[in-house]
């Protein structure tokens, strides 16, 4: 699995004009799900996530993490994290898993997150969405659970 994250201030997430969820303080995370993904990627992933330092303290370091702040989280599923743009210039998704195995396992990196104790809030599969939000920093971080990179 790998996700894009991003600590934001405020975020928000609508289908069809409506919203349909928002969060404060915390992270946006968009989802991708690979073809070889399976649970313990959706958990790795989902503890990254919530114990991920990337808050500042006192001493304004980031060195505090979600669950640390009590922040809150966004989750979309954003199978284009899988494109392959080396060749051509269309992305190919053949990396990216199937949307029925997919949407299991976005659906379970949720549960985990909040399993763990954060306030999770998501999107909705496959719908065409309407993201907005406050990038606090600007931080934004890339995380593999293949550990990729």
């Amino acid at each position: 699995m790998r996700a894009v994250v991003q600590r934001t201030k405020t975020a928000s997430v609508a289908v069809d004009g409506e919203v349909i969820a928002n969060i404060s303080l915390g992270l946006t995370v968009l989802l991708g799900v690979g073809q070889d993904d399976n649970d313990q990627d959706a958990w790795y992933l989902a503890e990254k996530v919530a114990k991920l330092r990337v808050f500042p303290d006192i001493d304004a370091k980031m060195n505090l993490s979600l669950l640390d702040i009590k922040g809150e989280l966004l989750v979309i599923s954003q199978f284009t994290i899988y494109g392959d743009c080396r060749k051509g210039r269309r992305p190919g998704f053949s990396s990216a898993a199937s949307p029925e195995k997919a949407m299991k396992l976005y659906e379970l990196f949720i549960q985990y997150c909040k399993e763990i104790g954060i306030k999770t809030s998501s999107g909705r599969f496959q719908a065409d969405m309407t993201v907005n939000l406050v990038n606090y920093g600007p931080v934004t971080l890339l995380l593999d659970s293949k550990r990729q990179f």
